[in-house]
């Protein structure tokens, strides 16, 4: 069974926009792989139709079968983090091992002063 873990530099995962990332990925691997990659990504849940875009990525080629490698990111300016009644938007790392797709995945927060919006009532309009 493969191993996969991200572990970020600071103990937190709340972070502001532009901020830099940093932190180690490792694996243990049963099977050879051909590339490790990590990606920053954004998704929506809720309800409606979902939406998902990848940010970044750091790929990590001819991985060796245990290793730890280490990262850095730019964060981008935005989305930012939210949640709503209807719909939220959250940012998330995945670390994907290619070509068999196992995947982990660690959800952090991007947003001014380190805290997610949280969306309110819209008054209504006469």
């Amino acid at each position: 069974m493969n191993r996969l873990r991200i572990e970020l530099s600071e103990d937190r995962s709340s972070f502001a926009p532009r901020e830099e990332l940093t932190g180690v990925v490792g694996w243990s691997l049963d099977k050879p792989a051909t590339a490790v990659e990590l990606r920053l990504f954004w998704f929506t849940r809720g309800k409606g139709t979902e939406d998902a875009a990848v940010a970044r990525t750091v790929r990590f080629d001819r991985p060796l079968p245990d290793e730890t490698r280490s990262f850095s990111l730019v964060l981008p300016e935005a989305p930012y983090s939210f949640s709503g009644k209807l719909i939220s938007l959250i940012w998330a790392l995945e670390l994907v091992v290619e070509p068999s797709k196992e995947v982990v995945r660690r959800e952090i927060l991007i947003a001014p002063e380190r805290r997610e919006i949280r969306l309110g009532n819209v008054p209504r309009t006469r």
